[in-house]
């Protein structure tokens, strides 16, 4: 049975976001940790849902403090909570995340900015051969929940090595390449949020998958693990 997110996760957090110090902090720390708690199990559940058909390693809730040595905002807590989730074993590539913030509440998956040995992986595999990328990512049931690719970040032109008038040139300029869907704070707090995570993270198996088989071979489709 799946725990359903409160409204008081949302009123918590719109009124760290009104007093973003460390005095409202401290008078309302026991409030935090009665959020907090509630949050890591429904981050828990999402988990045990995913290793329902996924292999999944590990978990990682994020803390609520901010890491502000090298930010202009030196606000010291985040007004949002997320969780990311990491698959198994080397043949598994990428992850899926959840994020609970007031108004603009999403859960994604991919890969977000992959090192430039991936990247330029990836790039070389839709210059070779676009086809299967976009029959998944122009899936209809993949494209009701999450309309195809997320922006991201982009190149204005064609990466150093490439054609620019590539077919495939818009997947290719690509520096990300995610999944994401948002939800409204009434979708998150309705009792279907645990199932409608699930969903999305299940739709999206298709293209994890497919990109790990990307990651883990080379352009002959020789395995690169051992």
């Amino acid at each position: 049975m799946s725990i359903q997110i409160q409204p008081s996760v949302f009123k918590f957090l719109n009124a760290l976001k009104e007093n973003n110090n460390r005095e409202w902090f401290a008078d309302n720390k026991e409030w935090f940790q009665e959020e907090d708690a509630q949050l890591k199990i429904f981050f828990t559940q999402v988990m045990e849902g995913l290793k329902e058909t996924d292999l999944i390693e590990d978990m990682k809730a994020y803390r609520i403090y901010r890491d502000v040595r090298f930010s202009r905002d030196k606000s010291p807590y985040k007004i949002y909570r997320s969780c990311s989730y990491k698959r198994a074993t080397e043949a598994l590539r990428g992850g899926y995340h959840v994020e609970i913030t007031p108004n603009t509440s999403f859960v994604a998956c991919g890969f977000w900015q992959p090192n430039k040995e991936d990247l330029f992986r990836i790039r070389k595999e839709f210059e070779m051969d676009s086809e299967e990328i976009q029959q998944i990512i122009n899936h209809p049931e993949l494209l009701e929940i999450y309309g195809g690719f997320y922006q991201g970040q982009t190149l204005k032109t064609a990466p150093k090595g490439f054609d620019k008038e590539h077919p495939a040139i818009e997947l290719i300029r690509k520096k990300d390449f995610m999944l994401m869907r948002t939800f409204t704070d009434k979708e998150v707090l309705a009792p279907d949020f645990y199932q409608k995570v699930l969903l999305s993270f299940q739709t999206a198996r298709p293209f994890l998958d497919y990109m790990s088989s990307v990651l883990t071979t080379n352009l002959n489709g020789e395995s690169l693990i051992d």
